[in-house]
């Protein structure tokens, strides 16, 4: 059976989301996941969604992508941390197969780097971890 996963994004700075999204999305397809997308305002609020989405019982996984650039305050480390907090969380606690896919970085030039299908392509690496994720749970607690 093809796996349901769920794409939860932040579209903050959306130049940036849109490439891990393609990223991503090509990994997906060509794994024929069944793919749901849902924008969210910003990365602190990707856990919550990611935490709904497992309690309706209508995804296998999920991937989390977006990005966080530091800025002039303490406000980047909140975000980066909790937002990895909560997600970490549901993978251990609620054993949550989830990509991680959220760029935590310096400037734009670096998400760019980062994001760029040509290059890193970090949202096309969360989609296979959140593969490889699923089908662990799959093997190991049904």
């Amino acid at each position: 059976m093809a796996p349901r996963v769920l794409v939860a994004i932040s579209r903050y700075y959306r130049h940036i989301s849109d490439e891990l999204e393609a990223g991503a999305l090509e990994v997906l397809e060509a794994a024929g996941a069944k793919v749901t997308v849902m924008e969210v305002p910003g990365a602190f609020e990707i856990p919550g969604l990611i935490a709904m989405a497992a309690d309706s019982g209508r995804f296998d996984g999920a991937l989390a992508l977006g990005c966080v650039i530091r800025g002039e305050t303490s406000h980047y480390d909140y975000v980066c941390g909790e937002s990895a907090r909560g997600l970490m969380d549901l993978i251990v606690q609620r054993r949550q197969a989830i990509g991680y896919g959220i760029l935590t970085v310096e400037n734009e030039a670096q998400a760019l780097a980062r994001a760029d299908r040509k290059r890193k392509n970090k949202g096309a690496e969360a989609a296979h971890a959140c593969l490889a994720m699923i089908k662990f749970r799959k093997e190991l607690i049904g």
